[in-house]
């Protein structure tokens, strides 16, 4: 594998959009990858709310005080969600599927970022996952993710450096005998 041109290296949140549509077979690759993620023992917690409608999108981008806004500029948001009486490890099945969905769309050519939603409050008294679900309609079982907004990028940005990995974060065997060393 060339890692100059690796996917890992070239995918980087993307927080501004062209007003480009995305072309319908480049949303079904991406619904595509987040079905096909894997989940912890195939139980498929998760669902997938595709929202591309601009003024909706506008709503979406006011799920949360900060760092959502990017949302309502973007062509297409994937909002992910999953129900823990399904899978007691929803978060992590929803993280990966959302991961896909990321990896999907870059190797596309298209830009993405992750809009956390889980743990986050839309105002004192709403937390920002309720607030999207009430927005669209959806089963109150389901707790929102992630909310991954997809377009084509507006400029384009450097890719991730090698030099830059922190090896000093990587462990083999154990921590202690490392440290003896």
């Amino acid at each position: 594998m060339n890692y100059q041109q690796s996917i890992f290296l070239k995918r980087r949140s993307c927080r501004k959009f062209t007003d480009e549509q995305i072309d319908p077979n480049q949303v079904k690759a991406i619904v595509e990858a987040g079905l096909l993620a894997p989940t912890s023992m195939n139980r498929r917690p998760c669902q997938f709310t595709l929202v591309d409608d601009k003024e909706l999108l506008e709503k979406l981008s006011q799920c949360k005080p900060h760092g959502a806004d990017l949302i309502a500029g973007c062509a297409l948001a994937v909002v992910v969600s999953a129900n823990p009486s399904v899978s007691d490890v929803w978060v992590e099945d929803a993280s990966i599927a959302s991961s896909y969905i990321q990896l999907q769309a870059e190797s596309l050519g298209l830009g993405t970022c992750w809009v956390q939603v889980r743990n986050r409050m839309h105002d004192n008294e709403n937390t920002s996952s309720e607030w999207v679900k009430d927005l669209l309609d959806m089963d109150g079982a389901e707790h929102v993710v992630s909310i991954i907004a997809i377009g084509h990028k507006d400029a384009p940005r450097p890719q991730a450096s090698l030099d830059q990995l922190q090896w000093e974060k990587v462990h083999i065997g154990n921590w202690k005998e490392e440290q003896q060393s």
